[in-house]
């Protein structure tokens, strides 16, 4: 890393506020990343079936439909107390795996798999609304890029780890694991002095539904928010479709098997960790959106790689599509927490969450049911088209974005 991309890190460091709290959030990463693989082993393990393994996964992705509710809930309450309440008690809950003993029990994987997910739509909300209140804001790029790169590095890492404790110790340790995570995120939160403006209660003029949909509602009225939405949107929609496409690249491509997916995995992990050391310098250079949009830009470029049947070029690819993630998300999340009013930075969050996995989980179905029809390298022509797209519309944007205005603050 060079000097000039250390110095931030180290103001960063150096304050108090911000040392702690990020590092409490890292050693949650870890946990959690390290129970999410866990426990689909632990359901196939005790049942057998593929199927029931995977449907650990939608139980954890289900919550986030109640997106745009986390979002009103994260606007009314003080988010710091927010965060160490449902840290507490989502490391309780998931204590609760300890009285797994055999097949008759998966529903409680189940259960608290549920739970896991609106917890972490809840802390992820709360965590993006809170940051700026705690991280100076010429250093939310630097504090979002090194989230990024420990929470990427943890998906390459905690996995490895988190399955090794289940194959030699059993569920229950990685649940105490995961649990013990939480407890010290809580006590970073109670070391954390934070100054938060208190919170706004609903205007009694406005309805119900106007209050839920305010973030929405902003997003729609400033440019540039909405430009990151929908531009993101399809980004996400091609992402989604990679997740069948990769398995046609492995075994039609290459005539690999589907172990192979570890080596591109682990490409992809060592990619991000370059792009999310990168994204903050990258972003004081070049602004949000014309990262983002290079970053979109990237991702086609790593696809179109996936097209040649040739093993060094995939794993090139993977490495590529790696390195493009982080400035992607750091440059889009900075934008939202620096372009969006306090009082609605849940609801801005949460609809931008939301506006992100709906159509990445409507491509992944689509891309599990057209992959088996359609040749593999057609639907990555549609991916990068896409992804051109994107990349287009957030790179034309961005000089206008940097120069212009915040757009106006809808009711609620």
């Amino acid at each position: 890393m060079t000097e000039i991309a250390a110095r931030p890190l180290m103001r960063l460091v150096r304050d108090r506020r911000s040392r702690i709290y990020l590092g409490g959030q890292i050693v949650s990463i870890f946990g959690d990343t390290a129970l999410f693989l866990s426990a689909a082993v632990w359901v196939r393990e005790l049942t057998g079936s593929d199927g029931a393994a995977a449907s650990t996964f939608l139980f954890l992705a289900v919550p986030a439909l109640a997106s745009p509710f986390v979002g009103v809930l994260v606007d009314r309450v003080r988010r710091r107390p927010l965060l160490m309440v449902v840290n507490a008690l989502t490391g309780a809950a998931v204590l609760l795996l300890l009285l797994v003993r055999d097949s008759g029990d998966v529903w409680l994987v189940y259960a608290v798999m549920t739970l896991y997910g609106a917890a972490s739509t809840i802390i992820a909300s709360a965590q993006s609304a809170l940051l700026p209140a705690i991280v100076p804001e010429d250093l939310l790029g630097d504090a979002n890029g090194l989230l990024q790169t420990f929470q990427q590095g943890a998906r390459v890492l905690s996995p490895i780890v988190g399955v090794g404790l289940f194959t030699a110790f059993g569920g229950g340790v990685v649940a105490v694991v995961d649990a013990v995570s939480f407890a010290l995120a809580v006590v970073a939160l109670l070391l954390v002095r934070v100054d938060e403006p208190a919170p706004s209660a609903r205007d009694r003029g406005v309805s119900a539904r106007a209050d839920i949909g305010a973030g929405f509602a902003r997003i729609r009225l400033d440019p540039a928010l909405r430009v990151v939405v929908v531009a993101c949107a399809w980004v996400w929609v091609a992402l989604g479709l990679a997740e069948s496409v990769i398995f046609a690249v492995v075994s039609r491509g290459l005539g690999l098997e589907p172990s192979f997916l570890a080596a591109t995995s682990s490409l992809q992990g060592a990619g991000a960790l370059v792009g999310g050391v990168l994204s903050a310098r990258l972003i004081r250079r070049r602004g949000e959106l014309r990262v983002a949009g290079g970053a979109s830009a990237m991702l086609a470029a790593g696809f179109l790689v996936w097209m040649l049947p040739d093993v060094t070029a995939v794993l090139i690819g993977s490495f590529v599509l790696g390195a493009a993630l982080p400035p992607l998300v750091v440059g889009c999340t900075t934008l939202i927490q620096r372009r969006s009013p306090d009082r609605l930075r849940g609801r801005v969050y949460s609809a931008f969450d939301m506006a992100l996995t709906v159509p990445q989980t409507a491509a992944i179905a689509v891309g599990a049911s057209l992959v088996a029809h359609v040749p593999y390298r057609a639907l990555i022509v549609v991916m990068c088209v896409v992804l051109a797209g994107a990349a287009a519309a957030l790179l034309r944007a961005g000089p206008r974005v940097d120069a212009g205005p915040l757009g106006p603050e809808p009711t609620g």
